[in-house]
């Protein structure tokens, strides 16, 4: 009799374990029938809304973080709720497309891992540290150059073939758009210099650095717009407007990718109060120059009251990571027209569509979404992504890289 209790004992701890997903495998996601809880010390964690994977480390504790996610689903012909480790899924039969809402509600003892924003261990990354695609670029080098004052002192000074250090001191009032030569800096002189009313366009040239600019472009220009280039970087700078006023053409880009460019890295600036954003690939037609090129790195961004294109990618590779999104009343991140995203690391707030692949073009992108913070926002990943970049980086966890953005990134931050 007791050998026979022992048996019912085992067996019923086999098959306990047996119906639990084991190490990174796959518990839970739309259509998925097998185990929905993970074995002892792993938590089934969200990663889009195809795929739940099992990732070490204790599970969020549900009694001071609330995580629900809402999945609409045009095919579904019934309604159907299901628990999996603390996570509400609710599938209806309203004809949309498919969006993930994540609404997260965090404790400051639970904010470390809420909504799968990781571990708040480890460090934070360099302010003054150039990573990411755009590594290489150097510039006009090292020395002092020259420093002006006037919108005709900059357009002098940007004249030459090779421009060198330029340090604009103060603000420059509608300059209009310059074009900036190969192997330049543009620098702005402590924390209250730039454009106001202009912009700078690089166009078919390599090695540019800009950093520590206050940019606010034109009507109908952008602040920045790199196109047909190789080696840029544009760092420490603040891009803003007058806000979502008047019609959301009036103004262009706060900082456009195009026409091939490559090995760009956007890093530490806050973009503020726009309709645009930053557009990587200016055209669904342009697939014949753009497909292989336009490899793009932003991290360390804010992105805060910009309507959309945060970036809007099409045919390019864009690794974004550590940014920190705020109020954004239309789409995130917009992969499109087969473009390959990576996206990690990234906090967002009051974000509608913070991640999406199927917006605005024919064709939809590709999305890798892994260890980001999703606080009232939404997503829409219809194509998951295969990419990983080939070059080494440090990101700050997603928990705290927007307290971190918001001190560091900027114009006034770094000494140039």
């Amino acid at each position: 009799m007791q050998t026979k209790l022992r048996l019912c004992i085992v067996f019923a701890f086999a098959t306990q374990v047996l119906g639990q997903a084991q190490p990174w495998g796959q518990c839970g996601g739309n259509g998925w029938t097998g185990p929905t809880t993970c074995v002892s010390g792993w938590c089934c964690t969200f990663s889009n809304e195809w795929y739940s994977q099992c990732i070490e480390g204790n599970c969020i504790n549900t009694s001071s973080t609330t995580t629900s996610r809402t999945t609409t689903r045009s095919s579904t012909t019934s309604s159907r709720a299901s628990t999996t480790s603390g996570r509400t899924t609710t599938t209806s039969t309203r004809t949309t497309v498919t969006t993930t809402t994540h609404t997260t509600t965090s404790s400051a003892a639970a904010t470390a891992t809420s909504s799968g924003g990781g571990s708040c261990s480890g460090s934070n990354a360099p302010v003054n540290l150039l990573q990411g695609y755009g590594v290489g670029t150097t510039g006009g080098g090292s020395g002092s150059g020259v420093t002006v004052t006037s919108c005709s002192a900059l357009e002098a000074a940007l004249s030459g073939t090779t421009g060198g250090v330029i340090r604009i001191s103060g603000i420059l009032n509608d300059c209009g758009t310059f074009r900036v030569p190969a192997d330049t800096t543009v620098l702005g002189v402590g924390s209250n210099s730039g454009m106001v009313g202009g912009g700078l366009y690089v166009r078919r040239v390599s090695n540019v650095i800009i950093r520590n600019l206050k940019i606010s472009p034109e009507l109908k220009g952008d602040g920045v717009n790199i196109d047909a280039s190789t080696r840029v970087w544009v760092d420490h700078c603040e891009f803003y407007s007058k806000g979502l006023t008047g019609g959301k053409d009036d103004y262009d880009g706060l900082l456009d990718i195009n026409h091939g460019s490559e090995q760009v890295t956007i890093s530490w600036n806050k973009f503020r109060d726009h309709w645009k954003g930053s557009l990587v690939g200016h055209s669904d037609n342009n697939g014949s120059e753009d497909t292989g090129k336009l490899h793009v790195t932003y991290h360390h961004n804010s992105f805060t009251n910009v309507n959309s294109r945060l970036p809007s990618v099409r045919f390019g590779t864009a690794h974004i990571f550590s940014n920190c999104y705020t109020d954004i009343p239309t789409s995130g991140v917009n992969s499109r027209m087969g473009a390959q995203c990576l996206v990690e690391q990234n906090h967002f707030r009051n974000t509608h569509l913070a991640i999406v692949t199927n917006l605005d073009s024919d064709l939809e992108g590709y999305v890798v979404e892994r260890n980001n913070i999703f606080d009232n926002s939404d997503t829409r990943i219809t194509k998951v992504g295969s990419y990983s970049p080939s070059y080494s980086y440090t990101a700050t966890p997603a928990c705290r890289v927007c307290d971190l953005i918001a001190s560091q990134a900027g114009p006034g931050i770094v000494s140039v």
